[in-house]
């Protein structure tokens, strides 16, 4: 295998981290873009093998502590490791990135079809066999291919949707833990529905019954969904996308579930309905730092969000409250709730904090690949 070396000591893959940037790499680069390379210290401590490519601005991205060669016989163990550690249910997400020694490779399961993103170039190169992985392994009727993410633009990567072969697919009606959801797997919002929120829509529903609710940043209702069908006296859900909103509309109905759902930018209609008040509410907005540059004004985000929802929430009343910035750690998300709960006047008690579930693993040594944090809290 080729080999590439660290130019400085300052470098994160000294201690285990799987990514090494550019400009911690000593040129000049073998020409071997896309394919597996072994790092190595600047004195030529072994630090892994990693896939290649000196276009982005991550250059290498481990995939083995070991001298491994990214070729089909890696790709086949890795998968198949990474479906025998999800449990074997319809709805699951089956390899997670770098977490599965996978990096840039994404693949969710929706009952008898995938959906696949490659994000990084090598994974691209490599798309048709790791199709027919997936195929010989799991037999799906529909491989859709959601390579549309704008991340790939870092790696060089055109952008594109399609389905895989002559297969045909057509949006449809899944059952996801007792509610009907359309779906569709070609232009919903990252793979079609956010699987790792599903322990959380049970979690948060055992609060709501006889309960007035809001779900702000509602999405496609689920939140809202599991609420009603809990026996909530009331609930509301808010999205500033109509398309979200008209859908989770159409699944209420189809569900025949008491729901109500309003298109609103949620800063804005928390301003204009400062006298409201329920007795459960969940926070679950899109990333607000999805670089690190953009931490600060997302810390300030999140406060003021949080504020706004103690405010609104009567004695003993539920905040289910998250975030799926990867930049925002545990310990900052609840530096800021302090912060919020201080402001707001109110004594707040932690019920649980919440995390990912565990089809979606988080790799100690790569903390990249815990994105979602949040908790439930009581104000008292």
């Amino acid at each position: 295998m080729k080999e590439i070396r660290l130019q400085t000591s300052r470098s994160r893959a000294l201690r285990g981290h799987p990514w090494a940037f550019r400009n911690e790499l000593r040129p000049p680069f073998p020409d071997c873009a896309g394919e597996g390379v072994v790092l190595r210290a600047d004195r030529g401590r072994l630090l892994g093998s990693g896939i290649f490519n000196p276009a982005s601005e991550i250059a290498w991205r481990a995939y083995s502590r070991a001298e491994v060669p990214f070729d089909r016989g890696f790709l086949e163990g890795a998968i198949d490791r990474a479906i025998a550690r999800r449990a074997p249910e319809p709805f699951r997400r089956l390899v997670w990135s770098e977490a599965d020694h996978l990096p840039g490779l994404v693949v969710d399961q929706f009952d008898d079809a995938l959906v696949v993103q490659a994000l990084t170039l090598a994974m691209d190169l490599r798309l048709a066999e790791i199709v027919e992985i997936l195929q010989d392994r799991l037999k799906p009727a529909v491989i859709v291919l959601r390579n549309d993410a704008p991340s790939r633009t870092r790696e060089g990567l055109s952008r594109e949707v399609r389905i895989v072969g002559n297969a045909s697919y057509s949006p449809r009606w899944y059952e996801i833990d007792g509610i009907s959801c359309f779906l569709d797997l070609q232009k919903g919002q990252k793979t079609g529905f956010y699987l790792d929120q599903r322990e959380q829509h049970a979690r948060v529903a055992e609060f709501t019954p006889g309960k007035r609710v809001l779900d702000a940043f509602c999405n496609q209702g689920s939140f809202a969904f599991h609420a009603a069908r809990a026996g909530a006296e009331q609930v509301l859900g808010i999205d500033s996308s109509e398309e979200c909103i008209t859908a989770a509309r159409a699944n209420a109905a189809y569900n025949g579930l008491n729901a109500e759902f309003v298109r609103a930018n949620v800063f804005d209609w928390f301003t204009s309905n400062r006298d409201a008040r329920f007795d459960v509410i969940i926070l679950d907005p899109p990333s607000f730092a999805p670089r690190k540059a953009a931490l600060a004004g997302a810390m300030r985000g999140y406060k003021e969000l949080n504020l706004r929802a103690l405010r609104m929430l009567d004695p003993g009343g539920i905040l289910a409250t998250y975030s799926c910035s990867q930049h925002v750690s545990r310990a900052l998300f609840f530096e800021m709730l302090r912060d919020a709960a201080a402001d707001a006047g109110r004594d707040v008690r932690l019920i649980a904090p919440t995390g990912q579930p565990p089809d979606h693993p988080v790799a100690l040594h790569f903390p990249e690949s815990e994105y979602l944090t949040g908790a439930i809290l009581e104000a008292e």
